[in-house]
């Protein structure tokens, strides 16, 4: 049975938060130099993402893939051009995309995630692997065949990509890799590109890479739709969020060989946090991505903490003992107040959080308000998290 994923299940709850959605917007604006192009299926405007841009013009899109930082900050384009479209000048170390793409190759199961939103799940053919995958569609396709395992990125099988003839190779952008590792598939006709949703600093932001496969498939109208509607019952929920009046504090993860890796403030879980209603410790702190803390750091906060959330791949308080006696000290250990965001684990031990969430911040955001606040949200049932016993 295919997988379904309600990405409007909140609607009804929140019409009284109405005043606060954003209004709708229009298309982005290319430069002046160029004619704004009037595709048929729409265009994407660009409103949370940081780590990318959309631009339409007559006869063909340029998306920009926007890596690194500081000095080392590089950018890579992309023409999407319908077949047998004439290329348009200016463009010489810009890679080629013919679209819509209708053969993908995915390396994450994020990009899974965004081609099931876009509704083309049929078109992956590959993988980096099948280990991490929960979408229904993908799953049957592998099971028949159609889909092949190309190997992790950094060991990719060139030979076996470059024969299966793809029209776009999808790699997890990262900020310190060149892009010339992938020279060998560029320069056989195969075009990869950059998608690096990860490193997004706010969960809308992260979500919004969707639009980045709408454009390559001619979904745009669909995507708009969809993600007008999952934007606007985040901000409803944010409100509801910031306007708790307690502010319970919490502590994230769980050691991983002596480091402790917790959200900073600038990265979308410390936005989740933010938007949920909570006092976090680490909010203030600014460091791209996460901090790398160690036990005695975290422990003092983690004594007093209310909640303790995302702590891997244990499934109860037995587990967590397990690992270390003096978790059992902290405060959300002896009150039962530990949630780990695996309640959608398939046989496989396929994590939907890492793929469907991806796209799904609403419900994500409504997990956790309803973890932390009860009392708001007395009619939602937690879609990705559930409580440790």
């Amino acid at each position: 049975m295919m997988r379904k994923i309600n990405y409007s299940p909140l609607a009804g709850v929140y019409s009284c938060l109405l005043a606060f959605l954003l209004l709708s917007s229009s298309c982005r604006q290319a430069p002046a130099s160029k004619t704004q192009h009037s595709a048929k299926t729409g265009c994407a405007e660009i409103k949370y993402a940081k780590g990318f841009s959309i631009d339409y013009y007559d006869g063909y899109k340029l998306v920009s893939i926007y890596s690194g930082f500081g000095p080392s900050a590089d950018t890579a384009a992309y023409v999407l051009l319908e077949k047998g479209a004439k290329a348009p000048a200016g463009y010489q170390k810009a890679q080629l995309i013919t679209i819509p793409v209708q053969h993908l190759v995915a390396m994450s199961s994020t990009h899974v995630a965004q081609a099931d939103f876009a509704g083309v799940s049929d078109a992956i053919i590959g993988l980096g692997s099948f280990k991490y995958i929960t979408s229904a569609v993908v799953r049957k396709n592998i099971a028949a065949g159609k889909v092949k395992d190309v190997g992790v990125d950094g060991t990719m099988n060139d030979e076996l990509l470059i024969s299966m003839k793809p029209g776009l190779v999808m790699v997890m952008g990262n900020p310190d890799a060149k892009f010339t590792k992938y020279a060998t598939l560029s320069n056989a006709g195969v075009p990869v590109m950059l998608n690096s949703e990860w490193l997004e600093t706010t969960p809308l932001g992260r979500a919004e890479w969707v639009k980045v496969m709408a454009a390559l498939t001619g979904k745009e109208d669909l995507v708009n739709k969809k993600f007008d509607t999952l934007e606007k019952e985040y901000h409803m929920l944010a409100q509801i969020g910031h306007t708790a009046r307690h502010k319970p504090s919490l502590i994230s993860g769980m050691p991983f060989k002596g480091v402790w890796n917790v959200p900073d403030g600038d990265s979308y879980m410390a936005e989740f946090f933010k938007d949920a209603g909570t006092n976090y410790r680490w909010r203030h702190i600014i460091r791209k991505g996460s901090l790398a803390l160690n036990f005695e750091t975290v422990a003092p906060e983690a004594l007093k903490a209310d909640f303790w959330l995302n702590v891997g791949y244990v499934d109860s308080k037995t587990d967590i003992r397990a690992i270390d006696a003096r978790y059992a000290d902290f405060k959300p250990f002896k009150n039962g107040n530990i949630y780990n965001n695996n309640k959608r684990v398939n046989d496989l031990g396929s994590n939907d959080y890492w793929e469907s969430g991806a796209v799904s911040p609403q419900l994500i955001l409504a997990d956790l308000i309803k973890i932390l606040h009860p009392e708001l949200l007395p009619d939602h049932q937690l879609v990705y998290y559930k409580q440790l016993k």
